[in-house]
């Protein structure tokens, strides 16, 4: 498969909208469905700040076309801080819009947002946590690179746990 002529833009105010597409029953089905308008707005201003605290970056996945050379937003990808085994992490998250999968986007996408984390590398590790009864996402962990750990009880969204697999990506052996 080709690799998709993508490329990641940092999050703005006005991906609100495509936030709004992502938080539908079928994009949030495996992450506790969606959300209501005020935590929406709640995760928006989060991933607005991730880069002004230093603690991560959300993107959205723009992808390139012959039909639209600017581009159309297909998605998000990112990571974010987070405490993970009495130590602190990357934790990485993607979508891709319904009409966009199948086509190697999400691990393209993964595999630049690594890229990003790795030469930022405030965190030797990142680690993404798709459940196990997810195997789009898992499949996207090991084509964009990321060590099959293992299994783990993981809570997300906050009070609800869910058996997840954890995937991980040594960002020195990236940069380096």
């Amino acid at each position: 498969m080709d690799t998709p002529a993508l490329r990641l833009e940092a999050w703005t105010d006005s991906d609100l909208a495509l936030l709004r597409l992502i938080n539908t029953p079928e994009m949030r089905r495996h992450v506790g469905g969606p959300e209501s308008e005020e935590r929406m707005l709640v995760r928006h201003r989060r991933y607005l700040d991730f880069v002004p605290s230093g603690t991560g970056c959300m993107y959205r996945v723009v992808l390139e076309t012959e039909e639209v050379p600017e581009g159309v937003s297909v998605g998000s990808v990112g990571y974010a801080e987070r405490a993970w085994q009495g130590g602190t992490v990357y934790e990485m998250g993607w979508n891709v819009l319904p009409p966009h999968r199948g086509r190697g986007i999400a691990a393209a996408a993964a595999r630049a947002a690594v890229s990003a984390a790795a030469r930022t590398a405030r965190h030797r590790h990142l680690h993404a946590f798709p459940s196990v009864d997810h195997p789009a996402s898992n499949a996207v962990c090991r084509r964009a690179g990321f060590t099959l750990v293992g299994e783990t009880d993981f809570e997300f969204p906050p009070g609800r746990w869910m058996r997840s697999n954890d995937w991980r990506v040594d960002l020195a052996a990236v940069a380096g």
